[in-house]
């Protein structure tokens, strides 16, 4: 009988093992990022604005904007401004030239053709300021999100090209991307916490797995080791961290992450 106990022990030593090996703390490198990362501000699309140019700048790098708030204005705005005006001006003798119709009617004093003439003069002028309106709306450049400006990249007189008007992300909700292995993966649960340090910075931070990406993808942050995997396959992991605001002006650094079992 005494044999069969080796097995046995042998079965649970295999099995603490892979428990201890399970509840490993994970390491990987790692980038800091805004909640939904950077917001690339293409500015309107259509009406012919491909390569427009700004005419003003509203606001600044590191100021904080809200959502539907004016951010630019394209060179077209002044131009597209006076046929509102054009139009608003040619609504208003429609609508009054059909209240005129509508009194004449009252009294019997106009014929069926001219006051249908008015009716549909006053639909065409309302069509046409409601688009004029629309047009204007393609020169002007809202911030689509309440964000912080991180940083510009077309200024007055200059043309907008491939990278937009600017770059917007949310720095009050800071995230540490962690790259972490596929073959490490089923070792990170949402909730579990982590430690985040910074590399030019000699502290810290703490913080929660709040996402895990639904996709394996290529390794985007290489450390400075010449043997290093730079094609290996990873997942990303989302880890809010506790204290925002001593790294909202770090956008893409560069951290090493330890998820803890």
């Amino acid at each position: 009988m005494q044999p069969r106990r080796i097995p046995i022990l042998l079965l649970g030593l295999a099995l603490s093992l892979g428990a201890v090996a399970e509840e490993r703390v994970i390491s990987s490198l790692g980038r800091l990022e805004p909640e939904n990362g950077v917001i690339q501000l293409a500015g309107p699309s259509g009406g012919g604005l491909t390569g427009a140019v700004m005419k003003t700048l509203e606001v600044a790098e590191g100021n904080w904007v809200e959502k539907d708030q004016v951010v630019a204005r394209l060179d077209s705005y002044n131009l597209r401004s006076a046929d509102v005006d054009r139009l608003e001006a040619v609504l208003t003798n429609a609508r009054n030239e059909m209240v005129r119709q509508e009194d004449l009617a009252k009294k019997s004093l106009t014929s069926k053709a001219n006051f249908d003439a008015a009716q549909m003069d006053l639909d065409i002028a309302l069509a046409d300021f409601a688009a004029a309106k629309a047009r204007l709306e393609l020169a002007v450049v809202r911030s689509p999100l309440r964000a912080q400006v991180l940083e510009i990249h077309a200024y007055p007189g200059e043309r907008v090209g491939p990278e937009g008007i600017m770059e917007l992300g949310r720095t009050d909700k800071m995230y540490a991307v962690a790259e972490v292995y596929e073959t490490d993966i089923t070792g990170v649960k949402v909730g579990q916490t982590a430690k985040v340090r910074l590399s030019a910075m000699d502290r810290e931070l703490s913080g929660k797995v709040e996402r895990i990406s639904l996709k394996v993808g290529r390794l985007d942050v290489v450390g400075t080791d010449p043997i290093a995997k730079t094609d290996a396959r990873v997942v990303e992991v989302f880890i809010l961290l506790d204290d925002s605001e001593a790294v909202s002006r770090f956008t893409n650094m560069q951290v090493k992450v330890e998820i803890q079992p």
